[in-house]
């Protein structure tokens, strides 16, 4: 057995495999139009959500990705470790990790550190998600509009 299959969970494996795609899409892009960025990234957003094996899973990221091209149309769709994203300036500014990605019992709409978030000395980077209710709606929808300013 390799030292990696002794280390890594057959997930973190894929995962990893995934990074490594959407890195090779990523330096494939650089010479496209934002257009075709755009268009390829939906397709593999999507491509990413069909792909998942729980309905809910499926649900909240078609929900999130409605959210956040009206909360902040101008991030880019896209891929990371094979989970729906957005980014800004080719950089990844949030992503939703599905629970089903690793057997877990709430799927995490998270921002990485490209996020405006900032507030004093500690503040929230991710968020468990069951659901996208109002309420979550609205508090994801005000956390989005920030990360991005």
């Amino acid at each position: 057995m390799a030292d990696n299959e002794k280390n890594f969970s057959a997930e973190e494996r894929e995962a990893m495999k995934e990074a490594a795609a959407d890195k090779r899409k990523s330096r494939s892009r650089a010479k496209k139009t934002p257009e075709e960025v755009r268009a390829e990234g939906v397709a593999d957003l999507e491509a990413a959500i069909a792909k998942l094996p729980d309905d809910n899973d499926r649900e909240l990221s078609k929900a999130l990705h409605e959210l956040v091209t009206e909360v902040a149309p101008e991030l880019m769709p896209r891929t990371y470790y094979g989970m729906p994203a957005w980014g800004k300036d080719g950089k990844v500014l949030c992503f939703f990790q599905p629970a089903s990605k690793f057997k877990v019992r709430y799927g995490t709409f998270g921002f990485e550190p490209i996020s405006n978030l900032d507030d004093g000395t500690m503040w929230p980077t991710a968020y468990a998600l069951l659901d996208l209710s109002a309420a979550n709606r609205k508090a994801l929808t005000e956390r989005i509009r920030l990360a991005v300013s």
